[in-house]
C-alpha cells in the first residue's frame, strides 16, 4: 500500500467547500464534477487508506461518490472524488429546516437499513470488534477492572458479516437535488454487528455536547434529540421495544470513546457516562 505514489496537484485550481475535523474539502474551480479532500498535514497514511477503501465500498455498489486519485499538493495528502453537484448532508437539512426533522431522520433510517442489510466479503475489511479490542488494549485511561468489562462486552456482541459505516452519524450521508443518496468518509468502514454503527448515531443525537452539537451538526441540541426519536422507529421497525433499544445503543455509543480518546489522548468524561451500567 506504501508503493502507491501520489499525485501532484496544483491547490490553486480548487477552492475550498467544507472543513471537518480532519482536513478540508474542496471543489475544482473549472470541473463541476470534481471535488478533492485534503487530510491534515502529517495524514499521508489515513488518506491512503481511506482512497483504498473507499474504491472496495464503491465497488460493493454501497452508494457513495466515485473515488479517485491518491494526491498530493506538496504537503498534505488526499483523494479526488466525482462531485456530486447540489449536495447537502443531512445534518445540514436538518440545521436549516429542523421542522422536518422526522422527514429527514426517516430517510437516513431507511438508508441505514438498506446499509445493514447489506453482507460484505470480510476478506476485504475489517472486523469492528478487532478495531474496538486494539483500541482498548492502547487506552490508558481505563482501569484494568473497567478494560476487564469493556473487553467482555465487546466480545459477546454477536459476529455477523454486516456492511458498517464506521462513523454513522448525520453529517455522513448527503443527498442531492434528485433524491439520490449517497454515503461520505469511508475511512473506518468495517464489519460487523449494526449496534456499533447505531451507537455512533446515538453518540451524536443525545450524548454529545450541546456546543460540539451546534458546531459540527448546526442545530441544537433539542432537534438532534428528535432525530434520534423519529430515527429508531422507522430503522427498528413495528414492534420493537424502542426503550431497550436505546439503552443498547448508549453503551454502544460509550464505547465510541476509545476512538475519541485515542484521538484526543484525554478521557472523555461525557461519552464515559453512557459506559456507566457496565461497570455497576
Amino acid at each position: 500500500m506504501n508503493d502507491i505514489q501520489p499525485i501532484l496537484i496544483n491547490i490553486a485550481d480548487y477552492e475550498v467547500a467544507g472543513a471537518g475535523a480532519n482536513g478540508l474539502s474542496y471543489n475544482h474551480k473549472t470541473d463541476p464534477n470534481l471535488m478533492l479532500k485534503l487530510y491534515n498535514p502529517g495524514k499521508r497514511q489515513q488518506a491512503l487508506s481511506e482512497m483504498l477503501i473507499a474504491r472496495k465500498v464503491f465497488e460493493t455498489g454501497i452508494p457513495t461518490p466515485e473515488p479517485g486519485d491518491f494526491v498530493t499538493d506538496g504537503e498534505r495528502y488526499g483523494i479526488r472524488f466525482r462531485r456530486i453537484p447540489g449536495k447537502k448532508s443531512y445534518a445540514r437539512a436538518v440545521g436549516d429546516n429542523p421542522s422536518r426533522v422526522a422527514e429527514y431522520a426517516a430517510e437516513f433510517a431507511q438508508m441505514c437499513h438498506r446499509l445493514h442489510d447489506t453482507r460484505v466479503d470480510t476478506s476485504l475489511f475489517g472486523n469492528v470488534k478487532d478495531h474496538h479490542l486494539k483500541l482498548l488494549a492502547d487506552n490508558p485511561f481505563f482501569t484494568p477492572d473497567q478494560k476487564q468489562k469493556l473487553e467482555a462486552f465487546i466480545r459477546q456482541t454477536p459476529d455477523t458479516d454486516t456492511a458498517l459505516h464506521g462513523d454513522l452519524q448525520f453529517g455522513n450521508a448527503i443527498f442531492d437535488a434528485e433524491g439520490h443518496r449517497y454515503f461520505i468518509d469511508l475511512g473506518d468502514f468495517a464489519y460487523g454487528h449494526p449496534m456499533f454503527d447505531l451507537g455512533m448515531v446515538y453518540l451524536c443525537c443525545k450524548v454529545t455536547d450541546p456546543d460540539f452539537i451546534r458546531e459540527a451538526f448546526h442545530m441544537e441540541p433539542e432537534t438532534a434529540a428528535a432525530f434520534w426519536d423519529a430515527f429508531a422507529p422507522v430503522y427498528f421497525g413495528p414492534g420493537a421495544d424502542l426503550a431497550a433499544l436505546e439503552r443498547e445503543a448508549r453503551l454502544y455509543a460509550g464505547l465510541t470513546t476509545l476512538v475519541v480518546e485515542r484521538d484526543t489522548k484525554m478521557p472523555m468524561t461525557r461519552i464515559r457516562t453512557a459506559l456507566a451500567p457496565l461497570f455497576e
